[in-house]
């Protein structure tokens, strides 16, 4: 029993990243738009750029509890794992959604050499402040 205690933190530890779970690596994210939406009181459509220089990555997150994302690929490959799905990349051009309470296990870089990048488009309400929450943050 123990060996296999250890071999499964071991095997977690080569799977993540030092500090991938808390903190973000190489990654910068900007709001590139955001305006209301004129025929939907309440709601606003955010555009979110995501740049992963080689080997970056964010923590799992969730988003604002009212947002609905789309998401595509600009630049390069992204890795995304969506609540307890399997792990996806995602090449220039492709793109998935994400619902209101998704949980966000993994955003990352495929590549360790090139870099890649998101445009993330959210409709959430209006008053939503925090795009992004970190595992174990607070709102």
């Amino acid at each position: 029993m123990r060996k296999l205690a250890t071999f499964l933190f071991c095997s977690a530890l080569i799977a993540v990243p030092a500090g991938a779970a808390d903190k973000p690596h190489n990654a910068k994210v900007s709001v590139v738009f955001d305006h209301p939406l004129p025929n939907v009181p309440g709601k606003s459509m955010r555009g979110v750029l995501v740049e992963y220089g080689p080997g970056g990555h964010n923590p799992s997150h969730t988003h604002a509890k009212s947002a609905f994302i789309y998401a595509t690929v600009i630049e390069g490959e992204i890795k995304s794992q969506l609540n307890d799905g399997k792990v996806t990349i995602y090449k220039t051009g492709e793109n998935w959604i994400e619902v209101p309470g998704d949980h966000h296990q993994v955003s990352a870089n495929a590549s360790d050499t090139k870099p890649a990048k998101i445009l993330a488009v959210f409709v959430v309400d209006t008053d939503e402040t925090k795009l992004t929450i970190p595992d174990g943050a607070t709102d």
